[in-house]
Order: C-alpha cells, then structure tokens, then sequence
C-alpha cells in the first residue's frame, strides 16, 4: 500500500551511528527490504569498531560527521540529503525495519510533517532502571512545560516530510536532539502524529551511549534553554516570583518591627529586600519584551515553513490503518477506523 501512495516521491532513510558494528548490518538490510525504493544512508559518527564499513558492504551510503554527538550527526544529514520523505532510526536494531511501512504511511494519509514511533514497554526495558526513571520525568516535565502533544519525547524512530526537515534549526549537539524537534513541532503547532511501536532489546555485543547523569544533565539544560527561547514570559516570571518571594522573605520581619517600634531598625536587611524587589520587577519587565520578541521569530518561523515545498499529496479518501494508537497536534488520541 506504500508503493501506491509514494509513488515517485523520494524516501530517505537516516541513520546516525557510533560504534554499532554488531548490528548496522542487519539494521541496514532490514530497511532495505522493508523500503527498496527508499536510499538508506548510513552517518558514522566517529565509530572505530568498522561500522562504516559494514554499513557500505551492507549496500547503504556511508558518510562521516566528525563533531561528536547525535545533534551535530542530524543537523548534517538534515542539511546534506535531498528527499521528499526523511525515516529516521538508530543503527542498534531496537527499532524494527518492518514498522517503516506504517511511519510513512501514517505520514502521508494524516497529512502530517512528523510522526513519532512511540516506545511501547521503553519503561520497562531501558538498558538501566536510571534511563526508565529519567524517560518518565523528562516526559512528565515535557508536558509540563511545552504542552501534550507527545507522550516519548525521546523515541529516535521518526518520518518527516521535508518541509519540517528543511525549516528545523537544529542547534543541540547530543542526545537533546529529539527534545528539540519536540519543541518545534509544538511551537509551531504543525500537524504530528504518534503510532505507539515495539521497542526491541540491544543485541549481545551491543552498548548504549547514553551516560545516565551527563546526559540527562544536558537535556535538562535544553529544557531550560528551550524554555526561555519559546516561553520566556513562563520562564523569566518564575526567577521573577523566586525574587520576588525572597525579598518578602527578608522585607516582612522590618516591617513587623517598623509597625511595632516606628523604627527601621535593620536598614542593611531592608535595603538588601528592596533590591531583591527591584531584581524582581527588572526581571518581570524582561520576559514581557522577550515574550513579543518570541512571538515575532515564531510568526518568521512559521513563514519560512510555508514557504517549503511540500510534494507529499496522498488520496484524503484513503482510510486509515486500524489498531494502533495516534495523536494529532492538538493532542488529541485518535483511533483508526
């Protein structure tokens, strides 16, 4: 069914790798079998263990990033590969080649410009309980700050269409890549969709290169960042209230004894409140201008999406595929019929 509605759009199919000899031959064969019209190319991101190799032997295009990290890998590939249709996965076989089908699929009868394979039971085999406890908070924390238009922020197994690929200003580095696609999509409410997947367990042989802490500090970071550039009003109001509460903190017992005695008999204390009041106000006043400024660059970002091309037409009469769950940009579940 696939065949039918791609028919001459072009398919590309990323993988970004780094040490994963045991498995990109396989990985690469799978989604040759699963898309053969698709071209698989193969990002090798400093491997020393004869990944490229095996992935060129494999028949897939072998290409290198020097910058470590998975952010610097996908905003080279973005930048590098011409398609109409963008598959991404990781090179370590816990993603199914055989599910490529119902991403692209997906991608073109909801008409959206990103759909997310979500992890089915990621919570209960994430390589180490520290990666299933941080795969929760970091969702929790998600839809907290950016809104629910996601429930896997972190699944690396995504179709795109190419106006979402060549509008995306990647800046992260490592493994907050995925967050800021996240973010994107939502800041610019474009249409998404999520069909909850099997998550496979690594092979033997096979290492995360996810570090627990490191890593979970540096997208913590990105959460922080990310918020100041999209919702720098939320943001800014926040320190504003810390100061704000502080300097209460410190103003009240001056206050209690001035009421009391008629004297400000703590000067240093009242003047330190009031500069805390006065950080807090500057503070406040900050992320009101920021706030106009953020909607501006979302307006110019939403422009320069539209002005993509877009070729990805499928039939609006075409049904959807029954028995796996989805989501539209809203946020809504949807069930097929």
């Amino acid at each position: 069914m696939t065949d039918a509605l791609t028919g001459d759009l072009k398919i590309a199919v990323l993988l970004p790798c780094y040490n994963e000899a045991s498995t990109i031959e396989a990985v690469v064969n799978g989604f040759r079998q699963a898309l053969p019209d698709a071209r698989i190319y193969v990002y090798d991101n400093n491997s020393t263990d004869g990944t490229a190799l095996k992935a060129m032997l494999a028949g897939a295009e072998v290409m290198r990033e020097r910058r470590q990290g998975k952010g610097h890998v996908v905003r080279r590939m973005f930048a590098d590969i011409d398609a109409d249709i963008y598959l991404m996965a990781d090179g370590d076989g816990t993603y199914s080649p055989k599910d490529a089908d119902e991403l692209i699929r997906t991608l073109l009868t909801e008409r959206a410009d990103m759909v997310v394979g979500t992890r089915r039971g990621v919570h209960a085999d994430a390589g180490r309980q520290g990666h299933a406890t941080g795969n929760r908070l970091f969702n929790i924390l998600y839809r907290t700050i950016f809104g629910r238009d996601f429930t896997d922020i972190f699944s690396g197994y995504r179709a795109f269409s190419r106006r979402f690929v060549k509008s995306f200003p990647a800046v992260s580095g490592g493994f907050e890549i995925e967050t800021e696609m996240s973010v994107h999509a939502s800041r610019l409410k474009l249409p998404i969709c999520e069909i909850e997947l099997d998550y496979g367990r690594r092979p033997e042989g096979s290492h995360s290169k996810l570090s627990t802490f490191r890593d979970g500090a540096k997208i913590l970071w990105m959460f922080a960042m990310l918020m100041k550039e999209t919702r720098p009003f939320a943001f800014f109001g926040v320190i504003s209230a810390a100061f704000m509460a502080a300097s209460l903190m410190f103003m009240a017992p001056v206050l209690v004894d001035y009421f009391e005695t008629g004297l400000v008999e703590r000067m240093p204390t009242w003047v330190f409140s009031l500069v805390l009041m006065l950080i807090s106000f500057l503070v406040f006043t900050a992320g009101l201008i920021l706030d106009s400024v953020s909607r501006a660059r979302s307006e110019q970002l939403r422009i320069h999406y539209m002005s993509m091309p877009q070729r990805v037409h499928a039939p609006v009469s075409l049904q959807k595929p029954a028995g796996r769950r989805r989501k539209d940009a809203k946020g809504d579940a949807k069930s097929a019929a």
